[in-house]
């Protein structure tokens, strides 16, 4: 084998995988985990065993023509309420990452990048495990694993397009949404994390098990007042506190810079996140709050229910996350998740709401972690003297 070009040898046994599959598909699940564990440049060395099951295992039936005669004839409801967003919106996201589906070298010939997204649309849509969209999408598991995760590579390169931090001007845009639908002042985002559960991976398990105790990986996320993330941070397991989430996010070192937050504005966030003049959380309830301090949580919690929104319409719109996410690899899993808030995004970008059916309610889960560096207490006597100033100058909404 020496002098052989290894990208020759990937092209090759990509094209044998592509034959080969062409009207059967594994019959194993220990076989599939293996096969997506790998990486796209190991693919080859799993040919032979490939080859075996070929030779021994009976076709599974598959749904021909899925794209071509099915998909085409659906009416725009019907596309949307497969595929969680209109033709527009797909259309839209077609022209922004075809280029990036379309094979830049030669090789064995791929699917077109229409057929690529409306899988990867499906598997975040839908709690189908790729056997299944290999069936409805009559391809091979290797094709719906590789476009699945083109898609995923084509959209993590242009999140930041999606998911940005307000400039001055949209933050007064921001704060006065928020202003008029709660009557807290100055708000430029909601901050709060969700629990994406998640197959038990095989090592670590123990680490990824959540106060609920389920295995998950979580998303911290900062939305608008329209439910638009202008933050997200993935990847942690399940069993790390939200305190810890945010003191290893990006949002942490956020608060001590000025330009991030102009004009006296500020996040509101639960209990669980420490106080900051730049983060606002609800005085504690011990039984003897004033009426002006339940009127400040009351105002407070009507601002932050925004993120709980946003969580809820991206689960709503990709259920995926809403079960349990039907994925071996926990490393690629957390790019999933940021792909689907970035569609979540462009959605809202494009007007492109779901029919309103049940809401998908969020639990806050308010345990509380110390913060007792002398930084920290001092930011937190600064966010105190700030949360008493806007509580005494809220006007009483609830009492």
């Amino acid at each position: 084998m020496a002098g052989v070009n290894n990208l020759a040898i990937f092209q090759a046994v990509e094209c044998l995988f592509e034959i080969v599959n062409n009207d059967s598909d594994y019959s194993d699940d220990e076989d599939l985990e293996e096969f997506e564990k790998s990486d796209d440049e190991t693919l080859w060395e799993y040919s032979g065993t490939y080859l075996d099951y070929y030779h021994r295992r009976e076709s599974l039936p598959k749904l021909q023509n899925y794209v071509e005669d099915i998909v085409q004839a659906y009416t725009e409801k019907e596309f949307q309420s497969h595929f969680r967003m209109c033709r527009s919106t797909f259309s839209f996201l077609m022209d922004t990452i075809k280029p990036s589906l379309i094979r830049k070298s030669a090789g064995c010939k791929m699917l077109s990048p229409e057929k690529q997204l409306l899988i990867a649309l499906w598997k975040m849509a839908t709690p189908d495990s790729y056997r299944s969209i290999c069936q409805k999408f009559n391809v091979s598991f290797a094709v719906a694993l590789l476009s699945v995760r083109r898609v995923v590579n084509s959209l993590v390169a242009i999140a930041p397009n999606f998911i940005v931090w307000p400039d001055p001007e949209k933050v007064d845009n921001i704060s006065h949404g928020f202003e008029v639908t709660s009557g807290f002042p100055n708000v430029t985002g909601a901050i709060d994390g969700t629990h994406i559960n998640i197959t038990k991976p095989r090592q670590h398990s123990e680490s990824y098990v959540n106060r609920k105790g389920h295995h998950s990986i979580q998303l911290q996320a900062v939305c608008d007042s329209q439910a638009r993330f202008l933050h997200c941070y993935a990847g942690n397991v399940g069993s790390v506190h939200d305190a810890r989430v945010f003191r290893l996010s990006e949002i942490n070192d956020y608060l001590n810079d000025p330009l991030k937050f102009p004009n006296d504005c500020h996040l509101v966030g639960d209990a669980a996140y420490p106080i900051h003049k730049n983060l606002l959380t609800p005085y504690r309830d011990n039984g003897h709050l004033s009426i002006r301090q339940k009127n400040y949580n009351f105002c407070h919690s009507s601002a932050r229910i925004a993120i709980e929104r946003a969580f809820g319409l991206l689960k709503k719109r990709f259920r995926s996350l809403l079960t349990v996410l039907d994925m071996t690899r926990t490393d690629l899993i957390p790019d999933f998740i940021i792909v689907c808030c970035v569609l979540h995004n462009i959605c809202l970008l494009k007007s492109d709401e779901l029919p309103v059916d049940e809401d998908i309610g969020e639990e806050n889960e308010n345990n509380n972690e110390n913060f007792n560096d002398i930084r920290s207490r001092e930011a937190a006597t600064e966010g105190a003297q700030k949360r008493n100033v806007i509580c005494y100058r809220l006007p009483i909404r609830n009492v």
